[in-house]
């Protein structure tokens, strides 16, 4: 039975890249809380299909396009959601694209690109959110980072730069904002088997090496990293901020 946090029903919450993987599962854990959740993606079809899904349960979920990698659309995206769901107290900056690639063929354009889709988008988001949380008199930010630079991944450079970099950002805006009874978190998944995963880069090879080097013999799957979050935006974790927690079976 999953854990029940009195403090979430009804809480505006936004979360970024919601439709699939691991944003799907938690937006699906926070309607199940009672949050009133919105939530942002480009993939339309699952994305709008999702919040009706949630809806005829009896949740109370809103989706909206935007691509996150474009400030104006977030930043409009953002107050959609707000208009129709209420001030944010909760953001999980949750979207990110682990696109792998040869440092030979990078270029400055697919560089910022790589920083746009995985860092950058965390920080407006939250910049967009703060004054809802000032004016609450306070909130949780769930920023999320990766185990790829912690265990020396390769082929991927701009991803492993822009994850490592969410450490900073989190600590920062901790630091900023401790004042205001903000909270400011990060979560570091492991190798998480979504079906975008399970599709593009999970090999046999890849299976025999995440058993050898966990120390859970399991697969970890999206609501492991969603039951994490939950706990970190609720009041539960009142006293925990500028903290990085890794959610990877032991790997790290």
């Amino acid at each position: 039975m999953a854990a029940v946090y009195p403090d979430l029903k009804d809480r505006p919450v936004l979360i970024t890249g919601g439709a699939s993987g691991i944003g799907e599962a938690i937006v699906q854990h926070f309607a199940a809380q009672g949050s009133r959740v919105g939530f942002l993606d480009i993939l339309d079809e699952p994305g709008e299909a999702l919040a009706e899904q949630l809806r005829q349960e009896g949740g109370t979920v809103q989706y909206r396009h935007a691509d996150l990698t474009d400030v104006a659309a977030l930043r409009a995206g953002i107050a959609q959601l707000r208009d129709a769901l209420g001030p944010f107290t909760v953001l999980i900056n949750n979207a990110a694209h682990d696109e792998r690639h040869k440092t030979e063929d990078v270029t400055p354009e697919y560089w910022d690109g790589r920083i746009d889709v995985n860092l950058r988008h965390q920080f407006f988001a939250a910049q967009a959110v703060l004054p809802d949380m000032k004016a609450a008199g306070g909130g949780s930010i769930v920023n999320f980072g990766s185990v790829s630079w912690m265990i020396g991944q390769g082929g991927m450079a701009a991803y492993t730069a822009s994850k490592s970099g969410v450490i900073g950002l989190t600590r920062s805006l901790a630091r900023d904002f401790g004042p205001d009874k903000i909270r400011v978190n990060a979560i570091a998944p492991g190798w998480i088997m979504t079906e975008r995963q399970k599709k593009y880069w999970v090999t046999e090879e890849g299976k025999r090496e995440i058993l050898q080097r966990q120390c859970l013999k399991r697969e970890l799957v999206p609501d492991d990293i969603a039951r994490v979050v939950l706990f970190f935006a609720s009041d539960e974790s009142g006293a925990c901020t500028n903290q990085h927690y890794v959610v990877d079976g032991g790997w790290v």
